[in-house]
């Protein structure tokens, strides 16, 4: 189907703000995709806080131009984009679980932060946990020396106050 003119900078205008919100891209290719198979994919990137589009390759490498961002070859051929809008790391999970064992769609590589990615950082990207995790992990080695400093000074006074239990109970066991 051809586009109008008006249509193709509507098109164009669109592809150039999903490029411009996203910490990430990336790109799939597809062979004998159905609706049932996209709309799918398409729940399990909304859930991942991303979105999915079949984008028509040259008005997108016009955006990607405008956008700052080196295409090279992954623009060629049929292109499935996801941009991750919240959590790259989600987003690549949910694709790279999609297309493990799928004959439909093939991961071909990405952007993050707007350099090009390979299909096997992607997969590597794929692996790293959750947002979250990784937050509550951060958080976990920042404290742990505090935490230590704490349990270092309250062991005197714990050891303390066990002597003095102990020699309180010794001297209540024989007036019994």
């Amino acid at each position: 189907m051809a586009f109008s003119k008006k249509h193709k900078q509507v098109l164009l205008a669109q592809y150039e703000e999903w490029a411009n919100k996203s910490q990430a891209i990336f790109v799939l290719s597809y062979n004998k995709m159905t609706v049932k198979d996209t709309d799918m994919l398409r729940a399990k990137v909304r859930e991942a806080g991303g979105e999915l589009h079949v984008v028509k390759n040259t008005l997108m490498v016009m955006a990607l131009d405008k956008a700052g961002i080196q295409h090279g070859k992954l623009m060629e051929g049929t292109s499935l984009m996801g941009f991750a809008m919240a959590d790259a790391a989600a987003l690549a999970k949910a694709l790279s679980d999609a297309t493990a064992k799928s004959e439909i769609f093939a991961m071909k590589g990405g952007y993050l932060d707007r350099l090009p990615i390979t299909a096997k950082q992607v997969k590597s990207l794929a692996e790293l946990p959750p947002l979250p995790v990784i937050r509550a992990q951060i958080l976990g080695v920042i404290t742990m020396p505090a935490t230590k400093l704490v349990r270092t000074l309250a062991e005197p006074a714990r050891s303390m106050a066990g002597v003095v239990k102990a020699y309180s109970e010794k001297e209540a066991a024989p007036a019994a």
